[in-house]
């Protein structure tokens, strides 16, 4: 059965995928076109948060919720550049990532990764791990990435359910790093797409900006808000074409 987490792996030009995850990749192209352009402002996204809140928030503790298949950089990798004491916990639940985690794995001597097996929509299987707990402290700020995950999650109360009960036991000070799908920047293009990946057994929701931002409700957002992936704090690069970027992203602080 194809798996969003081993599409995004073939779309981004990786090697760990079926044929089943390679069919359903061309017959959702077919329709959302530009899908693998924005898979990659996201990717770029995330390596710019992660940069952002090492290097200008002092955050060392990582919580990457929907890690999906190793891909260079991942998110240990950029902030153990910063700060080589990081800690970073990644979860997933696709036994295929189970099986490339060792990969995630190598830390910096200073700091440590950690590897859960479990589900999103079951919080208290993530925070009630040993590795969570073993490996991050509630009693210092807490990063919350949950990176193109969440248009998995179409029950918009079941969404904000998960985010609450995620962030309700990390200290004040921590952060959550969240993007998910958007038609706002090319409606047909990605309704198309996103009705192609329910029709091969994958729920998937756009969500517009209202909606994106009613995720943070209780958060207090950083600038600029929540906005198209490739315009949070661009970092001087080339910065893509908005029509072919369908991901809302933002960061908000647990005040």
């Amino acid at each position: 059965m194809p798996h969003s987490a081993r599409i995004y792996d073939h779309l981004l030009g990786g090697k760990d995928n079926f044929p089943a995850d390679r069919d359903a990749a061309a017959e959702i192209i077919k329709d959302w076109v530009h899908l693998p352009q924005s898979m990659r402002a996201n990717r770029n996204f995330m390596a710019r948060v992660a940069r952002h809140l090492a290097a200008e928030r002092g955050i060392r503790q990582f919580l990457d919720i929907g890690t999906g298949l190793p891909t260079a950089p991942n998110l240990h990798e950029v902030v153990q550049s910063v700060a080589p004491e990081s800690r970073v916990v990644y979860v997933d639940n696709d036994p295929i990532v189970l099986v490339h985690a060792r990969a995630l794995l190598y830390s910096t001597p200073e700091g440590r990764t950690a590897y859960v097996d479990a589900d999103l929509r079951d919080p208290e299987s993530i925070l009630g791990s040993a590795q969570f707990r073993g490996t991050l402290s509630l009693d210092r700020p807490i990063a919350l990435s949950l990176i193109a995950i969440m248009q998995f999650v179409v029950d918009d109360a079941e969404a904000k359910r998960i985010v609450d009960r995620l962030v309700e036991p990390l200290p004040v000070g921590s952060v959550l790093a969240l993007s998910t799908v958007t038609a706002d920047s090319a409606p047909e293009e990605v309704n198309g797409g996103v009705a192609a990946y329910n029709e091969r057994g994958i729920p998937c929701k756009a969500r517009d900006k209202a909606e994106v931002e009613g995720l943070f409700d209780g958060l207090t957002l950083l600038d600029p808000g929540v906005t198209l992936v490739n315009h949070w704090l661009p970092d001087g690069g080339p910065v893509a074409d908005d029509a072919h970027v369908h991901m809302y992203g933002g960061v908000a602080v647990k005040d």
